[in-house]
């Protein structure tokens, strides 16, 4: 099998997706800027491609014989610059197929910066000319880490999400379903849309929370211009304030409550709940942590 190269290999999918390729025994190469971190991350059996998305000697040489590539990257103003360099970097390579990690919602010219920043990534891989993979992605269950902080100390979860329901996706199932679109034919110019089990709200989260943490979890409903405020006042950047607002605004009308089939079919097994994934990291959400008094709702926002 030839090399597979995964681009932000020490994030919350792609190192996942390094470890889902080396229990397959996949050759993989790790991109990554900080060879130390990766390290720590991956192990100390991955190849390191040690680079920068700006640099295009150190994106030549990481994909010197590599035939796969799985695309994926933080979260930013310049992610479309970034996945654009990879993408034209593995035509000039003659790579033979990229999966692309994206996003249920993508859209070039969404009013939600991630959207749209996918949906602009999308388009040039389409122009490109490389055989492509779209894997596209529901919430991932990860981002309730954020708000991990508020859940341990006070037992709130606090979000302005309403009733809205989300069909939020482990990572770890979304790097088992692109470890095998890495590794089997057939694929190129196809689309996946990946999603856990079941559309659940925040009061089913905080429930599931209270449950692995043997602690009350108390979901606070925050008005949305109270939230957006709160994290302008955190010093969030402008365009993750306008995103998280924008995102927030569409889960209150299930605008994520979509579900597929499509972990179970690609891998052979069904996606986690959101109950294992707060079983499996019930101490950063405060298992054993004594719960502190409440404060106002409002105020906390800016800590989740």
């Amino acid at each position: 099998m030839s090399t597979i190269l995964v681009t932000g290999a020490t994030g919350n999918v792609g190192s996942q997706v390094v470890r889902e390729l080396r229990s397959r025994d996949a050759p993989t190469r790790a991109f990554v800027r900080d060879p130390e971190k990766a390290g720590v991350v991956l192990g100390d059996d991955v190849e390191p491609a040690v680079g920068d998305f700006a640099n295009a000697t150190s994106l030549r040489r990481a994909l010197d014989g590599v035939e796969t590539v799985f695309l994926t990257s933080a979260d930013g103003p310049r992610k479309v610059e970034h996945e654009t360099a990879v993408i034209d970097a593995a035509a000039a390579a003659g790579v033979s197929r990229i999966v692309k990690l994206t996003t249920v919602g993508a859209r070039a010219g969404s009013p939600l910066p991630p959207f749209d920043w996918h949906g602009r990534i999308e388009e040039h891989l389409a122009r490109s000319g490389v055989p492509a993979v779209i894997l596209r992605s529901n919430f991932f269950m990860s981002n309730l880490l954020l708000s991990a902080e508020p859940i341990r100390h006070e037992g709130r979860l606090i979000a302005p999400a309403g009733k809205g329901r989300i069909g939020m996706i482990d990572p770890r199932d979304v790097a088992a379903a692109a470890a095998v679109l890495l590794t089997t034919p057939g694929h190129e110019g196809k689309e996946y849309v990946v999603t856990g089990p079941a559309a659940i709200s925040f009061q089913e989260v905080a429930d599931d929370l209270a449950v692995a943490t043997g602690r009350p979890v108390t979901y606070v409903d925050v008005p949305p211009d109270a939230a957006r405020a709160a994290l302008v006042a955190a010093g969030m950047p402008d365009w993750l304030v306008r995103h998280l607002h924008a995102i927030f605004g569409v889960t209150r009308e299930d605008g994520l409550a979509v579900t597929t089939g499509t972990v179970l079919a690609l891998t052979g097994r069904k996606p986690r709940r959101f109950a294992d994934f707060a079983r499996d990291h019930a101490a950063a959400f405060g298992a054993g942590t004594p719960v502190q008094a409440e404060g106002d709702p409002a105020q906390a926002v800016d800590q989740g």
